[in-house]
């Protein structure tokens, strides 16, 4: 229902929903074979105890505004506790499992005793919940569960409580290995768990977006599946011959194509999500403009900011063998590069950037194909090192070279 009162439509913009109260009626031996129906002649007490958790079990009734509350659930609410109306709550749903963890990082709710007992109890059933509830969301817009707990103020806290209860290796298996995996490295005091969350939170805090967050979720997982130890006693993760055919960036990459697929993440999200996962390793070097220009043309715009955003947390996440504060001269230089590259964003190093195109060189005698598009490339490259060279006379004659 949409209020005809524009003051109520302003608060209300997606509408007002009314739901009957319902019940379930079985309609087999086995305990998920039920259905719901509405039934009219439940009380509201009643259609209360068939919700998810205490606090979103209240109503107020609107002839004597009496708030209706059999199960304290405004106590709850300002206590900030979590709980949920039945021992049964999870199985009657598993989603709510994710919501619990949800409400954690998005509300700052603390779950009470007896809610993680029953998450532990009931993690298995996550299995049980389709992939868009979880993660792609009903509207295919990538706003199932798991996004909304990354995109909240704490989500290292829901992280935590999910690897706790099992949840989280339910939902990811993916992440399993990661669980107190030692990196053993110079660079990290943090199992790749707890570093994960670390960049996780780290990226919540800066108010990075939802790709970036996802990506930081995964960005490290293929370490313990790539690890070698080298000559120094350390692990390391990069791909080298005899010993890694692929570095930890690269399987990680695929892990998390693998896990955003089977929750049905859009397509266009989870290619972006992996891009940043297959590419955060990348260093800023001298940080110049013309390396800044030349990370504009491979990554484009919006992948380029991502990247930086999410080695800005993933720095952030990092501790010292011997527990060192994260290293404050790396994240200085990443913001130096972050500057440059916003500085030669007006620079050409797009394919529509330069001063000519396919037509011109059919003009001057190139037969469309594959050849075309090489050059196209091979002027934009040179442009992007020199800018100045982007005038149709001059890329014209670079081109004529080559017929």
């Amino acid at each position: 229902l949409h209020p005809r009162d524009s003051r109520i439509r302003r608060l209300t913009r997606a509408g007002i929903e009314f739901a009957p109260p319902r019940k379930e009626v079985s309609t087999g031996p086995g305990r998920h074979d039920f259905e719901i129906v509405a039934d009219a002649s439940l009380s509201v007490e009643d259609d209360m105890r068939r919700r998810d958790f205490t606090v979103n079990a209240m109503a107020r009734r609107l002839d004597t505004g009496e708030l209706v509350d059999p199960l304290g659930g405004r106590a709850d609410l300002e206590a900030r506790r979590l709980r949920t109306v039945s021992p049964q709550s999870f199985r009657e749903d598993p989603l709510r499992l994710v919501r619990a963890l949800r409400f954690v990082s998005e509300l700052g709710f603390e779950p009470d005793d007896e809610l993680l007992e029953q998450m532990r109890e009931e993690a298995p059933a996550v299995n049980l919940v389709s992939g868009e509830r979880i993660g792609g969301g009903l509207e295919a817009d990538g706003m199932g569960e798991l996004s909304k707990l990354l995109l909240g103020a704490e989500p290292a806290r829901a992280l935590r409580l999910a690897r706790d209860t099992g949840v989280l290796v339910e939902l990811l298996p993916e992440i399993a290995p990661a669980i107190g995996f030692d990196q053993e490295s110079r660079y990290h005091d943090l199992s790749v768990d707890e570093h994960t969350f670390a960049v996780v939170q780290a990226a919540a805090d800066h108010g990075f977006s939802l790709p970036v967050r996802l990506a930081a979720l995964f960005h490290d997982l293929g370490k313990p599946i790539v690890g070698w130890r080298g000559t120094d006693g350390r692990l390391h993760y990069y791909a080298k011959p005899g010993f890694a055919a692929h570095g930890h960036d690269q399987v990680g990459a695929d892990l998390a194509s693998g896990a955003l697929l089977r929750l049905r993440y859009p397509n266009a999200l989870r290619r972006h999500v992996v891009r940043i996962v297959r590419r955060h390793m990348f260093q800023p070097g001298k940080g110049d403009a013309r390396r800044a220009r030349r990370f504009l043309r491979r990554n484009g715009d919006e992948l380029a900011f991502d990247l930086i955003d999410h080695k800005h947390a993933d720095l952030l996440g990092k501790r010292g063998s011997a527990g060192e504060p994260p290293p404050l001269d790396e994240i200085e230089r990443l913001a130096a590069f972050r500057e440059v590259v916003e500085h030669e964003l007006p620079s050409p190093h797009r394919l529509r950037d330069l001063a000519v195109d396919g037509n011109d060189l059919i003009e001057l005698g190139f037969k469309p194909g594959p050849q075309l598009g090489r050059i196209l490339h091979d002027l934009l490259d040179a442009v992007v090192d020199e800018p100045a060279l982007n005038t149709r006379d001059q890329l014209l004659a670079r081109a004529k070279e080559r017929l």
